[in-house]
C-alpha cells in the first residue's frame, strides 16, 4: 500500500503502520532504504548518526519517499524488494510520487 501524504497528516496516531522509506544527502547522490515503526523517531537518529554509519558517513537525511503498510512482514519484504533494484529503479520510484525531491519529513 502507498501512502499518499497530504499537509498536516499524521496518521500513526490512528493506526499500526509501518514504514518503508528512501532518503537521500544534499546532491542525490546516495540512497538508503530502510523501514522503521516509528518514522519520525528513526529520521532522528539518522540526523544524529556518528560517521561510523552509512547514513552519518554520507550525511543521508532527506526523506524523499515513503510507503506504508499494515504489516511489519510486508515492510520487511518491501525493503528488501527495493533495497535489490538498480539506481534507475528506484529513482523513478520516487519521481512517481516526488518529482522535485522534497524533503517530506513534514508529512509524518
Amino acid at each position: 500500500m502507498i501512502l499518499h501524504f497530504r499537509e498536516g497528516g499524521n496518521l500513526s496516531k490512528f493506526m499500526d503502520i509501518h514504514y518503508v522509506y528512501i532518503l537521500t544527502n544534499k546532491n542525490h547522490t546516495v540512497l538508503y532504504v530502510g523501514r522503521s515503526k516509528q518514522l519520525k523517531q528513526r529520521l532522528k537518529q539518522h540526523t544524529i548518526n556518528s560517521s561510523r554509519s552509512f547514513t552519518g558517513k554520507y550525511n543521508v537525511t532527506k526523506l524523499v519517499y515513503f510507503e506504508t503498510t499494515k504489516y511489519v512482514n510486508n515492510s520487511i519484504k518491501r525493503k528488501r524488494q527495493i533495497k535489490k533494484w538498480n539506481r534507475d529503479w528506484k529513482v523513478n520510484l520516487i519521481n512517481s510520487l516526488n518529482p522535485d525531491w522534497k524533503d517530506l519529513s513534514e508529512y509524518i
